[in-house]
């Protein structure tokens, strides 16, 4: 898809808010007919604009009650040691997000588990025996203010 009009953001919008709306219920929402607004959503899916439909968790429900970011600075940054260092992040499920960003750290972590202990030994047992890791600061998050905005264009 080259452009989106209005009509495929506010698609793409109510799909965020629910993506179990029966394909009716989109379009009449979106005053067009129910083909019109099956083959957008087609069309959206194979552009890759929507890239899965997903069920949002309540961590807290699942037992999950320490949340936190972590910044993680690396010891080295040859190709090696980021490879090695990635692959190992996607292995844990506590790392529910991982970004690279600029400034200070190298990587962010997005860290849930069940409590303080576990978070305890994500760190001992794996986070810092890795060697590409010098170092990681922890910031505990105590509430969350903002999540799973719908994007707009």
């Amino acid at each position: 898809m080259s452009e989106l009009d209005a009509t495929d953001l506010h698609l793409v919008t109510l799909l965020q808010q629910d993506s179990r709306l029966p394909n009716a219920q989109l379009a009449e929402k979106l005053n067009i007919s129910a083909s019109a607004c099956w083959r957008r959503v087609k069309a959206l899916e194979q552009s890759g604009v929507i890239k899965r439909y997903a069920a949002i968790v309540d961590p807290k429900a699942m037992g999950l009650g320490f949340e936190a970011m972590v910044h993680v600075h690396l010891t080295r940054h040859d190709a090696s040691a980021l490879a090695s260092f990635i692959s190992a992040i996607q292995t844990r499920k506590e790392v529910t997000e991982c970004f690279a960003t600029t400034g200070q750290a190298d990587y962010h972590l997005r860290i849930l588990c069940r409590d303080i202990e576990a978070y305890n030994a994500f760190l001992e047992s794996f986070l810092f025996l890795h060697p590409a890791v010098n170092s990681a600061t922890t910031n505990v998050i105590l509430r969350q203010i903002k999540s799973n905005a719908p994007i707009t264009g």
